[in-house]
């Protein structure tokens, strides 16, 4: 059985491949193509879709049963319930807009939940990793073992989301309009960062919706790691995302969860799944 450190120390060469493609144009005036036509804004470049392929061969050629999930290249099946879970530029506005709180998110599920995750953010030399329900923050050639701040209660809580635009129902607007008030202080347009500021004692509260797979899945390991807690708004799994809590501690968590479960939408029924 392969350890889930020997897995950690993959993803990490995963994101080293990974940043060859993304540093390079990085604040280099970049092409911008978009995803969502004319009907909105969904920015992807060639950054996303190169760092993706280098991701994909190198799995390919170590683990060829495992499967692969990515933003850009969709779906590739394994043989194993082992499948890597890729976003390989989480925060595409940031990265074109030349502000370094953009991430690559590596992921492995093994078919229960998230076992392995990852945040790199290469511009500023700042590598999350979660694994084995630690958390580590990697700098400057140094590993740095990651708790989550004690916050128990939004009013002492910073509460991040990345833009207040995510909330576009009545009942999105009414439960980010709550945290908004009740929280200490709130902060906008980190992406992935704010999730990884969770582990690393900066930030006590995420709430986003609509979230994918891909947006998710590197980041539970590494709140989880560091002693935090993350759900969706039901208080159910988040690794098929959706609406998400993420949260320091598991009092902070069960107040906002409080607030927001009688907000969330209803799970899927059976004929909606098929």
């Amino acid at each position: 059985m392969t350890s889930h450190v020997e897995f950690a120390d993959f993803a990490t060469t995963l994101a080293d491949a990974a940043s060859k493609a993304t540093l390079p144009l990085f604040r280099s005036g970049i092409a911008v193509d978009n995803k969502a036509g004319s009907g909105g804004f969904d920015p992807v470049t060639e950054a996303d879709k190169q760092a993706e392929a280098e991701i994909r061969t190198l799995i390919k050629s170590t683990y060829p049963d495992h499967g692969i999930f990515g933003e850009e290249h969709g779906l590739e099946e394994g043989d194993s319930d082992y499948l890597w879970v890729l976003d390989p530029i989480d925060g595409t506005r940031a990265f074109i807009s030349g502000i370094p709180l953009w991430g690559t998110l590596i992921a492995l599920h093994d078919g229960k939940t998230p076992i392995v995750g990852l945040m790199d953010q290469p511009y500023i030399g700042e590598r999350f990793i979660g694994v084995d329900n630690e958390a580590y923050l990697e700098r400057g050639g140094k590993r740095k073992l990651l708790k989550a701040r004690s916050c128990k209660t939004l009013r002492d809580a910073t509460f991040s989301t990345t833009t207040p635009e995510l909330f576009e129902t009545p009942a999105e607007k009414q439960g980010f309009d709550i945290l908004h008030r009740e929280a200490r202080l709130t902060r906008f347009g980190c992406d992935c960062y704010a999730y990884s500021l969770i582990a690393a004692g900066g930030i006590d509260l995420v709430v986003e919706v609509g979230l994918k797979p891909y947006d998710i899945q590197a980041l539970i390991p590494i709140v989880t790691g560091a002693g935090g807690v993350v759900t969706n708004w039901r208080g159910e799994p988040a690794d098929q995302g959706g609406d998400i809590i993420a949260a320091a501690t598991p009092a902070l968590h069960a107040e906002v969860l409080g607030l927001l479960k009688p907000l969330a939408k209803a799970p899927p029924s059976p004929q909606q799944d098929r």
